[in-house]
């Protein structure tokens, strides 16, 4: 349960993560969002660059930052790592593992009036298996959104650690969501990880402590990510809702 609760909730960053940048790219222009997003898309290259020359593919058409409208990241398409299966996986999560560790060592070192001040911890290692439980998990995610919104309002952000640490924050929880044209592989990485950390710690009966140390990070992580994919919506439904009346007029 404890590998497949992280690969579900891995999943949902990503694609909260994608969601939220989606949202973005339709009120700003995509350059814009993508300059605004460089620290994060720093960190995600290198990891896709680290696990090009862990698997032993060359790394070639890798740039953080195209010259055109897009501003989006160029990364190595088609590989082709020199370790069979087991590279694909590599090349797909190590963005993601870079993003989650940059999160990891901002929450210790620059978050800690944000972090001290949240809550207890309401994503864990268990999946709902009845329809009661489904609804607690929604509700336990409101209640994990106020919880990050509570700690902020208390924050100093007078210092300068928390105003750079909730920056650092966003750009490298936006940027779990897939590089262009990398997304089903990321998505396929995630699971294929999570079906075979599940299968050895059953064999085992071992559960990897790193899994079971990684869920303040992926709290923080699906707080932050659901709390700006609810603020797009809002600001992109006022948007629409002016449109319309606009038009109307």
């Amino acid at each position: 349960m404890l590998y497949a609760a992280f690969t579900f909730w891995l999943l949902v960053v990503v694609l909260v993560a994608w969601g939220v940048r989606k949202l973005w790219t339709g009120i700003v222009q995509p350059k814009v969002i993508n300059s605004i997003l460089l620290p994060g898309t720093l960190v995600g290259v290198l990891g896709h660059v680290l696990g090009l020359l862990v698997t032993g593919a060359t790394v070639r058409d890798t740039t953080l930052y195209k010259d055109d409208d897009s501003g989006e990241p160029a990364t190595t398409a088609d590989p082709k790592p020199r370790i069979p299966v087991i590279g694909p996986i590599i090349i797909g999560l190590l963005p993601l593992v870079a993003c989650g560790t940059g999160i990891f060592f901002n929450a210790k070192y620059l978050g800690g009036s944000v972090i001290s001040g949240m809550g207890a911890e309401v994503v864990g290692p268990n999946l709902p298996t009845t329809l009661h439980d489904f609804w607690q998990l929604l509700r336990d995610q409101i209640t994990l959104v106020e919880s990050l919104v509570s700690a902020a309002r208390s924050a100093d952000f007078h210092d300068w650690k928390t105003l750079v640490f909730a920056y650092l924050l966003v750009c490298l929880a936006v940027r779990m969501a897939p590089f262009p044209g990398n997304f089903r592989g990321a998505l396929g990485a995630i699971v294929l990880l999570g079906i075979g950390g599940g299968i050895a710690s059953s064999v085992f009966a071992v559960a990897d402590p790193r899994v079971q140390a990684g869920w303040a990070v992926v709290n923080l992580t699906v707080a932050t990510l659901l709390f700006l994919l609810l603020l797009s919506l809002a600001i992109r439904g006022i948007i629409g809702l002016a449109s319309v009346l606009r038009n109307d007029a």
